[in-house]
């Protein structure tokens, strides 16, 4: 049954793909030139194809096409390879073949105008010259200038060939030099328009304090060309777009704020240089205009437990401020998801009293090593209210302050919970004289207490802060 509400929840398998072959031959018009395709897709929305083909070229200097390209490959970085062969030039035909297009190049030339009487059904050709295709065809036919409407009367156009610099498919041509005869070619390029995240569907057992954890990878195609059945290598982690090193004027993604302890494990997932690869089981086509969804991680009942975080700015007051609700987990091998987990978007899931999952909330995760403390907010408690007062601030001397804060915790559940509170904002030489419990200093800027707050009831801390400001 988990089985299925997750499946339902994430996405749909693809089916199960064949294997490629690497003859593939190109019909026109039908299916792809392709070879056999490789595909490594990075989470920086750049990918690199290498599609294996074998051409008959005829010896000496030839001028070779391939057909079903990315539309937006960076002609700057093809390489060809092959034994015996050697590249003169190459060129990159994208504009593609389409209505429009055709018009376009039309300007200036005669075409033939088919317009069907709609009570007879009789047929009667023109000659019309097109004069311009800017937002819409003017026609001069005879002495006339007429313009070709868009109204839905029966009405086609009649070219008398296709220009040659339309192609009804993004294709490279290359000019080489060879020996001649059947030879194995691999062409390899950059292009953006390929792209993947990671999604994490999660069932949490209140009862239990457990979590299954269903990943997905979906993928998009936005590049003009499918690639079938292509052997996809997954790369998780940004790899850098070409700029130099960041200074302080270079943006940087910034952390989600799950990630409570990075994690020190690793274990035996293939990495290249810094980065995780995810290779996926079955060679799979990636349609253009396409998304689709693959699983690679699926964790049954791991442990996992809900918890309440405040977190409170230097010198902030409030009335009644929600706590937010949170879930707590571990990525270790041992009590946990026993994983990296690339970046992405985590959504949680509970059981109603029906047995039906409910979506209780979100939260965005970035890079997680293996072995992580984790914590994903799902959203605001509507029961577990947090008041924060500054109820003294007094001047010490000329560089000292003494602030004394009080804190206000109130639960309408009918069981016992603990709220995290966090105080941040305690830059400098901040001391803490007094406090009714003893907090933990987790950062430079930061204390945290857990306050045990009975069913249908309130707890209060309060604490001195010594600081320069």
């Amino acid at each position: 049954m988990r089985a299925a509400w997750l499946l339902a929840l994430g996405g749909a398998m693809a089916a199960p793909i064949l294997a490629q072959d690497a003859t593939t031959v190109a019909v026109p018009g039908g299916e792809t030139a392709q070879g056999d395709v490789a595909v490594t897709i990075y989470q920086n929305g750049q990918s690199l194809v290498q599609d294996t083909r074998r051409l008959n070229m005829p010896a000496g200097r030839s001028k070779q096409e391939f057909p079903d390209v990315s539309a937006q490959i960076r002609a700057e970085t093809v390489t060809l390879t092959g034994p015996g062969i050697g590249i003169v030039e190459q060129n990159f035909d994208y504009d593609l073949l389409t209505p429009a297009k055709l018009m376009e190049k039309a300007v200036g030339q005669t075409v033939t105008l088919i317009r069907t009487n709609p009570a007879t059904g009789a047929e009667a050709r023109v000659q019309a010259k097109v004069l311009a295709a800017n937002g819409g065809v003017v026609l001069q036919i005879g002495n006339t200038i007429e313009v070709l409407r868009d109204d839905g009367l029966p009405v086609r156009v009649i070219f008398d060939k296709v220009p040659p610099n339309l192609r009804a498919r993004p294709t490279l041509s290359v000019t080489l030099e060879s020996k001649g005869g059947v030879t194995p070619t691999t062409l390899t390029y950059l292009t953006p328009g390929l792209g993947w995240t990671s999604d994490y569907v999660t069932l949490f057992d209140d009862a239990k304090q457990t979590i299954d954890v269903q990943g997905w990878v979906t993928l998009t195609n936005n590049t003009g060309t499918d690639y079938t059945k292509a052997d996809v290598l997954l790369v998780a982690g940004n790899t850098n777009g070409g700029g130099g090193r960041r200074n302080m004027t270079t943006p940087w993604n910034g952390s989600t704020g799950t990630i409570d302890e990075a994690g020190t494990e690793s274990n035996d997932r293939e990495r290249l240089g810094d980065y995780y690869l995810y290779p996926l089981a079955e060679r799979t086509t990636i349609a253009n205009a396409q998304q689709k969804q693959v699983s690679f991680l699926d964790v049954k009942a791991a442990p996992a437990r809900k918890a309440y975080e405040f977190n409170n700015g230097w010198l902030a007051t409030n009335e009644a401020a929600s706590a937010s609700s949170v879930l707590k987990f571990s990525t270790s091998r041992a009590g946990g998801l026993g994983d990296q987990l690339p970046a992405g978007t985590m959504r949680v899931y509970m059981r109603d009293k029906r047995g039906d999952p409910q979506f209780i909330g979100e939260s965005r995760i970035e890079a997680t090593p293996m072995g992580s403390a984790m914590s994903i907010r799902t959203g605001e408690a509507f029961d577990v209210k947090v008041k924060t007062v500054v109820e003294e601030r007094t001047r010490v001397n000329s560089s000292r302050w003494k602030t004394k804060m009080r804190y206000e915790f109130t639960n309408a559940r009918n069981e016992a919970i603990t709220v995290d509170l966090g105080q941040s904002g305690l830059w400098g030489d901040v001391r803490i004289p007094e406090q009714s419990q003893e907090g933990k200093r987790v950062s430079a800027d930061r204390v945290e207490w857990s306050v045990a707050v009975p069913a249908n009831g309130k707890a209060t801390l309060t604490a001195t802060f010594d600081s320069r400001y």
